[in-house]
């Protein structure tokens, strides 16, 4: 070989060289530039691999507010039955639940003010309970994604961050970054898919157990000791009786004035339209008949379920009550009903109905009506996301 040819060649190497440290250059400040439109008060490290480059929100939206592995993690969830249950929990405490194929788990919402999520499945389906405690907003999604013609089950964790006070949620594998109260993907590799929510309903611990005597709950033996010690206490004490949310958590632009911030709504959806029932509408009428595009619905309301957003010791905390939504209509015969004590009655066969949605005396007893898919929320939270929703108004 020339010594031409071996300068040519090292012009070439150069110049490659050159050309892998430029593109070297502009991907690290690419990286940086989006991770610095990342709302990041504390400076914090940024350790997500997340794919920055595609999001279907502003990034600056987003907030880092602590790092990622931040939040205790259930690895292997233990359940308890209804015996063991009423050592272990306050009978008035809320539970989020969820039945599928014939079976019944409820996940304390005190114990997910630790954790924010579980994973887990439940009748061969792959779930996600989740519960964000600065939106009050507790839902169930299912594991299972198809993505690209390809289906796989993606595993959760919390991410570290918030969206208008919301959790952002994280799958494992790619660390997408998914919004709790929406299901949707926000940023990262699966950007703009949406988990597929599981009908659930947030009850006390003595209703799920009523319904569901055969029923499991988590169990706070979860092994995690820093955890552990925690559960029964709230907090975020007095939370709920606050005029507005934490603000350095929200952009106060985003908190609606059409609803008193931190009142409890509950949601339905009908035909990509929305429309929300104040708990405190709900509560002076005990039962609502109403429909809503094609949704025909009554939503129940009984006391006797406490919060987990008010006092220290959550078995001292006020009684803010069960609101429940199903379907009128059973077996192609429509349902209406009246609230007569804690009891709901139906006028079709003057049979006793729980809050739950289940007939348990009465001409038509074992029937269940079929849970509309709804969720509990702080008003300021559901319009930060759905500003242009419909409120009930009492007629």
């Amino acid at each position: 070989m020339t010594l031409l040819n071996l300068t040519n060649q090292n012009r070439f190497i150069m110049f490659k060289n050159k050309r892998i440290l430029t593109f070297i250059i502009l991907f690290v400040s690419f990286s940086t530039i989006a991770q610095a439109q990342f709302k990041n008060p504390k400076k914090l490290p940024f350790t997500w691999k997340t794919d920055i480059k595609k999001h279907t929100v502003k990034l600056s939206e987003i907030m880092i507010v602590l790092p990622k592995g931040s939040f205790p993690k259930i690895e292997h969830p233990k359940y308890v039955g209804r015996q063991e249950a009423t050592t272990m929990f306050y009978g008035k405490e809320p539970v989020i639940t969820v039945s599928i194929n014939g079976q019944a788990k409820a996940f304390s919402l005190n114990m997910l003010t630790t954790h924010e999520m579980v994973n887990d499945e439940l009748g061969s389906v792959p779930i996600l309970a989740t519960y964000c405690p600065l939106c009050n907003a507790g839902l169930v999604y299912n594991r299972k994604v198809t993505i690209n013609g390809k289906t796989e089950i993606l595993d959760f964790e919390v991410s570290g961050m918030l969206r208008n006070s919301d959790m952002v949620m994280m799958d494992t594998k790619t660390e997408t970054l998914w919004q709790q109260l929406t299901g949707e993907a926000i940023v990262g590799t699966y950007s703009g898919n949406v988990l597929t929510a599981i009908p659930s309903m947030i009850v006390s611990v003595d209703e799920f157990f009523t319904r569901y005597p055969m029923g499991q709950i988590l169990s706070k033996k979860t092994g995690i000791a820093q955890a552990e010690k925690y559960y029964g206490y709230n907090p975020y004490v007095n939370y709920d009786s606050k005029a507005k949310p934490i603000s350095q958590f929200i952009n106060p632009l985003n908190v609606s004035s059409r609803l008193p911030a931190m009142a409890r709504v509950v949601d339905i959806q009908s035909e990509g339209k929305y429309k929300i029932y104040p708990f405190s509408t709900i509560a002076k009428k005990g039962v609502i008949h109403d429909d809503f595009k094609s949704a025909k619905i009554v939503v129940f309301f009984k006391s006797g379920t406490i919060s987990v957003m008010d006092k220290a010791d959550i078995t001292k905390s006020k009684d803010i009550g069960t609101v429940t939504v199903f379907k009128r209509f059973l077996n192609g015969q429509e349902y209406r009903f009246k609230k007569i004590d804690n009891t709901f009655v139906d006028d079709n066969t003057h049979s006793k109905w729980d809050v739950m949605g289940y007939c348990y005396e009465g001409v038509s007893k074992g029937k269940q009506l079929e849970i509309e898919p709804h969720g509990n929320h702080f008003a300021f939270a559901w319009f930060a996301f759905h500003p242009k929703t419909k409120i009930f108004k009492n007629k």
